[in-house]
C-alpha cells in the first residue's frame, strides 16, 4: 500500500510503498478515508537526531478516519464497513485517568511503550491503518470523514483547552485566541458555540484573521508591537478572563501574559517552545497557567456532536496521497488556510 513516512532524520516526509498491515488479536484494520496534517508532524520531523524518539520509518498521520476493513481475533461489536474516527492519545486503558476516558493524561503509556498513531505507532497517512483497541474508535455516523477528520486533534485539542477553562467563560468575559490557523479557527467556533464571551482573535496573518472573522470572532488584532495595547483597549483595560495560545512561541506567550486579567486562565496549547515563568511578579494575581494536551474520549464525542449541529467545522484543503509531500511543504511555510487533509 501507499503510505507517507518519515524515514531519515532531517529529510521530511516521503510517499512510499509498504506492506499492507494485518490486524493482530484485539486489533482493527481501517481502510483510511481521510488523514489530517498537523504542525506537530513537523515538530517531530524538525527534531535533531539526539532528541528524536519516535522510531523510523514512521508512518505519519495522528488525525485519522476510516471504515472497518478487517477485525482481529476477539474483536466484537464492530462491523466491516462501519465508519469511525480514531481517538489518538492511546493509554494503558486501566489506570484512573484512562478509566475517565482521559487517556491523554495516562501516566503509564510511555513506560509501557504505548504511543499514538503517527506519533510513534504507524499512523493514518496511508491506505490502511491498524487501531489497537475498539475503545479508540468513535462512530462517525453520517459525518463526512474529510470534513471531520481534523476534529480528532484540531477540534479535540482546543475543545479540551476551552472546556477546562469554562469557569472563566462567563457572560461579559473575554477570551483571546492567539493563532487562528488549524486549531485556532476551530477554537473560535467552539467558544462561540458553548459560551457568551467576547472573542478576540490574534494572528500575524491578515488572511487568517479574515477566516477568524468568518467563523465568529468579534474582534481581530494583528500580532506584533501594539497588540497588547489594542487588546487592553478592547477589554476596557481589564484584560482577558481566558487566553488560549495556539502558537506557543516566546512572543505569543509574552503577549498572553500581558493581556491576561487578574484571576484569569492562560492555556498554552501550541508547542512553539516558549516558556512562561509564573509567580507573584510575573503573571497577574490569581492567574492560572496550564499546558493542556489533546483531549478525552468523551470530549471527542462532544466535538463530533457539535459538528453534527453545524456549530463547528474545519476549513479543509484536500490532497491525495501523492500530493502529501507538497501539502506538508505548504503547511511548513504557513500556506494552508485552515487544515490540510489527505484523501487516499
Amino acid at each position: 500500500m501507499k503510505a507517507v513516512q518519515y524515514r531519515e532524520i532531517g529529510k521530511g516526509p516521503e510517499v512510499v510503498e509498504i506492506d499492507t498491515p494485518e490486524p493482530g488479536p484485539g486489533q482493527i484494520r481501517l481502510k483510511v478515508t481521510a488523514a489530517g496534517l498537523c504542525h506537530s508532524d513537523w515538530f517531530l520531523m524538525d527534531l535533531p537526531e539526539e532528541q528524536y524518539t519516535y522510531g523510523l520509518p514512521l508512518t505519519l498521520g495522528h488525525e485519522g478516519a476510516g471504515v472497518v476493513d478487517k477485525l482481529g481475533d476477539g474483536v466484537e461489536g464492530l462491523k466491516v464497513g462501519d465508519p469511525y474516527a480514531i481517538y489518538g492519545p492511546w493509554g494503558c486503558g486501566r489506570c484512573h485517568a484512562c478509566a475517565q476516558g482521559a487517556e491523554n493524561y495516562c501516566p503509564y503509556a510511555a513506560e509501557l511503550g504505548i504511543t499514538p498513531p503517527g506519533l510513534g505507532a504507524p499512523g493514518a497517512m496511508a491506505e490502511y491503518v491498524i487501531v489497537d483497541d475498539p475503545r479508540h474508535l468513535v462512530p462517525l455516523g453520517d459525518l463526512d470523514p474529510v470534513e471531520t477528520v481534523s476534529l480528532t486533534d484540531a477540534g479535540l485539542t482546543p475543545y479540551h483547552a476551552i472546556v477546562s477553562a469554562r469557569e472563566k467563560l462567563y457572560p461579559g468575559g473575554v477570551a483571546v485566541v492567539i493563532g487562528v490557523g488549524g486549531l485556532g479557527h476551530v477554537g473560535v467556533q467552539i467558544l462561540r458555540a458553548i459560551s457568551q464571551v467576547t472573542v478576540i482573535a490574534v494572528d500575524v496573518s491578515e488572511e487568517k484573521l479574515e477566516l477568524a472573522t468568518e467563523v465568529g470572532a468579534h474582534h481581530t488584532v494583528v500580532s506584533g508591537p501594539g497588540a497588547a495595547d489594542s487588546i487592553r483597549e478592547l477589554t476596557n483595560g481589564l484584560g482577558a478572563s481566558a487566553v488560549f495560545d495556539f502558537v506557543g512561541v516566546q512572543p505569543t506567550i509574552d503577549l498572553a501574559r500581558e493581556v491576561a486579567a487578574i484571576n484569569s486562565f492562560i492555556h498554552i496549547v501550541g508547542i512553539g517552545g516558549g516558556i512562561l515563568p509564573t509567580g507573584f511578579f510575573s503573571t497577574p494575581m490569581g492567574a492560572a497557567v496550564r499546558a493542556p494536551y489533546w483531549g478525552t474520549r468523551g470530549e471527542l464525542i462532544e466535538v463530533l456532536d457539535l459538528a453534527r449541529t453545524g456549530s463547528v467545522g474545519v476549513h479543509v484543503e484536500r490532497y491525495d496521497l501523492d500530493q502529501a509531500v507538497e501539502a506538508y511543504r505548504k503547511l511548513h511555510h504557513g500556506e494552508v488556510r485552515g487544515r490540510a487533509v489527505v484523501v487516499p
